[in-house]
């Protein structure tokens, strides 16, 4: 009968000891994980603002003295949660001179859906081929039949050492018919 209380007393000892192991083990596997979380989420955390300023695309020399728009890709550096992109394209514009301000910039993006616009220098206009959009050179929608809810996109323009043109380059959300950037 002693025998049978104390076998059962250390079952008893043994099971509480297993059970109190696991709790502190788990206890003490908690903080090496969430660490290791805690770095890997790191750079969701620390994401890059969407505004990125003045970005420098072109030189004077550069664009028609006609007032005809000019392609230009927008290289700027990027950062995803993950990795850094020193020199990447984030963008294009459109640039041309006009005798007001110096130089107008048009993001090539059309405001109806987002593809890419082109402009048809035989008719003197902008035309998206998603949608046949068309857009006057001032940016204006030239077609009242026209499925874009606004004219495209003008972006803030600065010149710096009476040659370096930089534009305020950003994104704004399609099918609206006011301006929001894009986040």
């Amino acid at each position: 009968m002693i025998s049978e209380q104390s076998n059962s007393a250390s079952d008893r000892r043994g099971f509480f000891a297993g059970v109190l192991s696991i709790i502190i083990g788990g206890v003490v596997s908690i903080f090496p994980f969430a660490a290791g979380l805690a770095v890997f989420l790191d750079p969701i955390r620390r994401r890059e603002k969407t505004g990125r300023g003045l970005i420098r695309v072109a030189s004077l020399s550069s664009l028609p003295s006609d007032g005809s728009p000019k392609y230009f890709p927008v290289i700027a550096s990027r950062r995803d949660a993950w990795n850094h992109y020193p020199s990447s394209p984030i963008g294009a514009v459109y640039l041309r001179r006009i005798p007001e301000s110096e130089v107008q910039a048009f993001n090539v993006a059309c405001p109806h859906a987002g593809c890419f616009v082109g402009y048809q220098k035989s008719q003197d206009h902008f035309l998206c081929p998603c949608h046949n959009s068309r857009f006057a050179l001032n940016g204006h929608i030239d077609d009242k039949n026209s499925p874009s809810p606004r004219g495209m996109d003008e972006l803030d323009v600065e010149i710096r050492n009476d040659e370096e043109i930089w534009v305020n380059f950003q994104t704004f959300q399609p099918g609206k018919e006011e301006k929001i950037p894009s986040a």
